[in-house]
């Protein structure tokens, strides 16, 4: 079942991938809010942000709220006929048993199980309009103060965007060079997910050359971690590399948990840069 689950979801991705899609962005500007459950109010994390992002894709869903069949039975909402649910994932933490001969606990793992989810959408519930994108270009005030508070260091100029390792610095081309703000802040967003992977702080492998195994795991890391990261900030991100998307297919075919691995990692890194901008917050 285990096996299966991890095969069913990577297949799902490849799939994406295969069209030249990138599944875990939405092609309009997203709600402020984060997918999450309606009953728990909590953001969907991981690899289940991925899969809601695809669902709402492929379905053109302008909602990020989603529960079970259930779940929205007991809150009186009834889910209209016919619609098809969508398959995420659950890991249940299983503590270790005590060795009987040294008492010494063994460690613990966690077992995937999969559920189905419902978009408010496909409810009776009432949903607002997808809000259209502002054409012109302004900075976005959380955004800039987002970015600041990570502490970064990020200089701007030139026709490139990338982290520099030894130099532990981000370069990124003037903002006018950009089509819009979006596009600066996704950009943005992906080097600062770069940039957590310092060996001082979440420590990656950020040694790989373009083309080579250990380069396309870490783009996909940070392409994903920019996409959380725009989805909390409320911004519609061109993020699609399609030079990296080869290398991604091969990632996820040589390895079925690879897209978990990558996902996972990224849902750190957002959280670390998200924590930069709460602790700063708290101080002042």
């Amino acid at each position: 079942m285990t096996a299966n689950l991890y095969d069913t979801i990577t297949a799902q991705i490849v799939a994406e991938l295969e069209k030249g899609a990138a599944p875990w962005i939405k092609p309009w500007k997203a709600d402020s809010t984060a997918d999450h459950n309606h009953i728990s109010g909590a953001a969907y994390r991981g690899i289940n942000r991925l899969l809601l992002g695809m669902s709402s894709m492929g379905n053109g869903f302008t909602s990020p709220v989603w529960a079970t069949y259930k779940q929205w039975q007991e809150k009186g909402v009834q889910v209209q006929k016919g619609s098809k649910g969508t398959s995420i994932v659950f890991f249940k933490p299983i503590g270790g048993k005590e060795n009987a001969q040294t008492g010494a606990k063994e460690a613990g793992y966690c077992v995937i199980r999969g559920y189905t989810v419902f978009n408010a959408t496909q409810t009776d519930l009432p949903v607002p309009a997808a809000s259209v994108p502002d054409a012109a270009f302004n900075p976005v005030p959380a955004c800039e103060s987002f970015i600041a508070k990570t502490g970064a260091s990020i200089a701007h100029g030139g026709d490139a965007a990338f982290y520099m390792p030894s130099m532990d610095r981000i370069q990124l081309p003037q903002k006018s060079a950009f089509d819009s703000e979006a596009s600066y802040y996704a950009t943005a967003f992906h080097e600062l997910t770069h940039w957590t992977g310092s060996e001082s702080r979440l420590d990656r492998n950020l040694s790989g050359r373009f083309g080579n195994p250990a380069y396309a795991f870490e783009e996909l890391v940070a392409e994903m971690g920019a996409a959380f990261i725009c989805a909390t900030h409320g911004i519609q991100g061109e993020l699609r590399h399609a030079g990296y998307i080869g290398n991604w297919l091969k990632a996820c075919r040589e390895d079925n948990k690879a897209i978990f691995k990558a996902a996972s990692l990224a849902q750190k890194a957002a959280d670390y840069l998200m924590a930069q901008d709460a602790a700063l917050k708290v101080a002042a």
